[in-house]
């Protein structure tokens, strides 16, 4: 299998049309197919996130959703103290083989 990035125009942002295109090159399914699994993809991971489960990509990395409490925060500009809320956010944690691949390493698969 060739590597998805050389069938990517390079750019500073994927989008969700250079991963339909990369779909088609490599799988030969048809625009419409390839933009649909790709939004299937997506939209997984998104529901996934927020039900509060983590997603994990064997390879690439781990989304994991967390609970910040409710705390004090401060306005640089004025000083004044204000509550900020809880919230959930999202993280996202690149496995060591995705690491390796950005730095030129040779990593095996976990």
């Amino acid at each position: 299998m060739q590597k998805s990035a050389s069938l990517l125009r390079p750019s500073k942002t994927v989008t969700r049309l250079e991963l339909t295109e990369a779909v088609v090159k490599q799988v030969g399914l048809s625009r419409a197919e390839s933009a649909a699994m790709v939004e299937t993809v997506l939209d997984e991971i998104c529901d996934s996130l927020e039900r509060g489960e983590n997603v994990k990509l064997s390879s690439f990395g781990s989304f994991l959703v967390r609970s910040k409490g409710e705390r004090i925060g401060r306005n640089p500009k004025t000083g004044v103290e204000v509550p900020i809320t809880p919230r959930r956010v999202m993280v996202f944690k690149p496995s060591n083989v995705l690491k390796g691949r950005i730095n030129g390493l040779i990593v095996d698969d976990e």
